[in-house]
């Protein structure tokens, strides 16, 4: 290995365990939920198992974090893809053997997701470091890194599909099984045990709750992050009605089934890899409240009210695809407002502590949906919830700590030597 290619290959395994790991979620997400429908035929159950789905990422995002700064964050990374992986393989594998009861598929639906997030988070919060050892410039790599998630859901979600419709929905959890084990190989192999913040303490700082709660207030203290968590709960909270419930449901029912659902998640992650890349290019000239709240407005409503107006399955598609084009812009904004503000050594736990807060209304969305689908129909919920989707993206507009969210000045000097800096786009 050339001294090029090793200062890249830290930067190389994050980019690749990331993308493998989120491919394999994409498998999960379409397989699931049209795994429980098809066995229960229960909108109410499919609810259910979306909520036993999201809950552990709500958990382990805030208690996960402050064990991630202190085991290390590519021993995190590398421990997250196997346990997870190992309890997603006894999902196909018990039902073929000795059967596998609801309850118990929801334990190990449960047990499964509960450290995705703390890996997710762990590769995360080396990418500043990794980006440094390779000499790219941060803004550069955090946006290929958002566009490994977007391309993740471009190729997983459509073939997540394509598995269900010819092979059925268990054979797709198998093969997550196996992303796992991919993701965990490449950072081990490619991040060296040496790769960490150069602020990182070399021994924990106090107890595990003393720790976890000075993630928590750092992000009392902060109001701008307090506020973008506030939208981000409620928007992820509708956004989890449409993807473990609403979608599905009517992908299933009326647009085809699995092939269709798979088709309408992979363009919206199509969109949005083009709008990552795009907004990695320019979106440092772009203003940052407009932007978000524009991008925000059109990536969220309209597929809720497309799903409902019922258009052919490829007028929906286009939908979802524009919709998916503006919320490439939404993360990298939120991560720019992170990445300037969280110091080095406490990413970890303050980047958990923000991801389950504005994850933790998401069990009560897919929950919820189904309850309200059940009793209302599912064209009434889409077009209630895509309302009020609209109206809580305007309100950034209304001023109050949204007005802090602009970029902050460049030094000069940095700015005549080409130095990247930490007030361009950035992702979640």
């Amino acid at each position: 290995m050339t001294p090029a290619t090793s200062r890249r290959a830290p930067l190389l395994g994050l980019l690749i365990g990331h993308t493998v790991s989120l491919t394999g979620n994409m498998l999960t997400l379409i397989a699931l939920p049209l795994h429980v429908l098809a066995e229960t035929d229960s909108l109410a159950a499919t609810g259910l198992a979306g909520a036993f789905a999201t809950a552990p990422v709500v958990l382990g995002g805030a208690f996960g974090g402050v064990l991630v700064d202190r085991i290390g964050y590519r021993r995190a990374s590398v421990l997250a893809d196997l346990v997870s992986g190992v309890t997603i393989a006894a999902v196909p594998l018990l039902h073929a053997t000795v059967g596998l009861p609801f309850p118990a598929l929801l334990a190990l639906v449960f047990v499964s997701g509960l450290l995705d997030t703390p890996g997710q988070t762990a590769r995360t919060a080396l990418l500043p470091e990794a980006a440094t050892a390779a000499g790219v410039p941060i803004e550069r790599a955090i946006g290929w890194f958002e566009a490994t998630e977007r391309g993740a859901r471009l190729l997983g979600a459509p073939l997540a599909g394509l598995l269900v419709g010819t092979l059925g929905a268990l054979t797709a959890l198998a093969v997550d099984a196996v992303t796992f084990a991919v993701s965990a190989a490449a950072v081990a192999v490619l991040v060296p045990a040496s790769l960490r913040p150069a602020d990182s303490p070399t021994a924990a700082s106090g107890g595990y709750w003393r720790d976890f709660m000075a993630g928590l207030h750092f992000l009392i203290r902060e109001p701008l992050l307090r506020a973008m968590v506030l939208l981000v709960l409620v928007t992820n909270l509708f956004d989890a009605t449409k993807s473990n419930v609403l979608l599905p449901v009517v992908a299933a029912r009326d647009l085809g089934g699995a092939t269709a659902f798979g088709l309408l998640v992979g363009a919206m992650g199509g969109g949005a890899l083009v709008g990552s890349l795009l907004f990695s290019a320019v979106g440092h000239r772009l203003p940052r409240r407009a932007t978000f709240v524009t991008a925000f407005a059109v990536a969220g409503a309209p597929p809720f009210w497309a799903l409902a107006a019922a258009p052919p399955l490829p007028v929906v598609a286009a939908v979802f695809a524009v919709a998916g084009l503006a919320a490439g812009a939404i993360n990298p904004l939120i991560g720019a407002v992170k990445l300037e503000r969280v110091p080095a050594h406490m990413r970890a736990r303050v980047y958990g502590v923000i991801g389950a807060s504005a994850w933790a209304a998401m069990p009560l969305g897919a929950l919820g949906a189904g309850l309200a689908a059940d009793r209302f129909g599912t064209t009434a919920t889409l077009l209630a919830v895509g309302t009020c989707y609209l109206l809580v993206v305007l309100t950034p507009l209304l001023g109050g700590p949204w007005r802090t969210m602009r970029r902050p000045p460049v030094p000069e000097q940095r700015q005549s030597e080409g130095t990247a800096t930490t007030a361009e786009a950035r992702p979640r």
